[in-house]
């Protein structure tokens, strides 16, 4: 089968992710973007939600990450949403997770800063060679 793609874009926080003592303490706009990929057949041919990627559980724990949690950098951030996604979410094989900080101090003009990972779930051997 053809892998299928489940993209949620633009999810929107105001977190307190940061280096600088007073991006933590003033927060900021952050945007986050998964891209999820699977064989969504299934789903396709029942329309059963017991069969899909139930994206709102998925934006759930993205927010739950990014409003609950504190990270210096944006690189964090990321991986863990990327991770935890494929930790909870058995039937993808794979994310692409961006995440944006608006007006970030750079110093200059700059409308945002982004950051981008790919993760991929690894297979196991099923004859336990690696």
């Amino acid at each position: 089968m053809k892998e299928q793609c489940i993209r949620l874009n633009n999810a929107t926080f105001y977190a307190y992710h940061g280096v600088l003592t007073n991006e933590q303490a003033s927060g900021g706009k952050f945007e986050v973007d998964v891209e999820m990929f699977g064989d969504f057949s299934k789903a396709s041919q029942s329309d059963k939600l017991k069969d899909a990627v139930d994206y709102e559980k998925v934006y759930r724990f993205i927010k739950e990450l990014v409003i609950e949690k504190r990270f210096y950098l944006i690189e964090s951030l990321g991986t863990q949403i990327a991770e935890s996604i494929l930790k909870n979410f058995l039937s993808l094989n794979r994310v692409i997770v961006r995440v944006r900080k608006h007006t970030p101090q750079v110093g200059g003009v700059v409308d945002f800063v982004e950051f981008e990972t790919e993760r991929t779930r690894v297979q196991k051997d099923p004859f336990g060679r690696d």
